[in-house]
């Protein structure tokens, strides 16, 4: 206890002798009452010029306003970001419900939808694309792509036949090329 003591006393010395250094008071009349005001303002030391605290808040601010500027532009452009926008540039996007109708018809087509599976696959991977009319496997050499993101992908559609015990249970999917 006596320790916290004896810092608390060194540590309000040495505050004071900062604020004497740097700081004297200024008396101001205030026209509205009898008492004066005192404010703090900067001691003028012989030999020594001190800067006006203004003067240097426009550099630093201008120089962080930059740094954070080109910080958060590195930050976006090296984020993976899938490009959902090829339909607004005019590309025919087609319902993934009008790809079920036509089954192996090597027709390449535009998809666009959210990937909600991933199958990985030898150099390649497939991805189930769901978009509001329904869902389909995305066979491409993309790895990059996650669970939950916008994609738009060309390719060609393509039936795959799987008969078990007399039954079919083949499906239809999109190929990248």
């Amino acid at each position: 206890m006596l320790q916290a003591n004896k810092f608390y006393i060194n540590f309000k010395k040495e505050c004071n002798k900062w604020i004497d250094k740097t700081q004297i008071y200024k008396t101001i009349p205030n026209p509205k009452s009898r008492h004066v005001l005192q404010l703090w303002e900067p001691k003028q030391r012989s030999g020594s010029k001190i800067q006006n605290p203004k003067s240097s808040y426009l550099p630093s601010t201008v120089f962080y306003l930059g740094l954070t500027y080109f910080l958060m532009a590195g930050l976006v452009s090296c984020s993976n970001f899938s490009f959902s926008g090829i339909n607004a540039l005019g590309a025919n996007v087609t319902p993934i419900r009008e790809l079920q109708s036509q089954p192996d018809s090597n027709i390449t087509v535009y998809i666009q939808g959210k990937v909600e599976k991933i199958a990985p696959l030898l150099k390649r991977r497939a991805y189930l694309v769901k978009d509001d009319t329904g869902k389909i496997w995305a066979i491409t050499n993309q790895t990059n792509l996650l669970v939950g993101d916008q994609v738009v992908i060309k390719g060609q559609i393509r039936y795959r036949s799987i008969p078990i015990a007399g039954k079919e249970y083949g499906e239809v999917y999109i190929e990248e090329k």
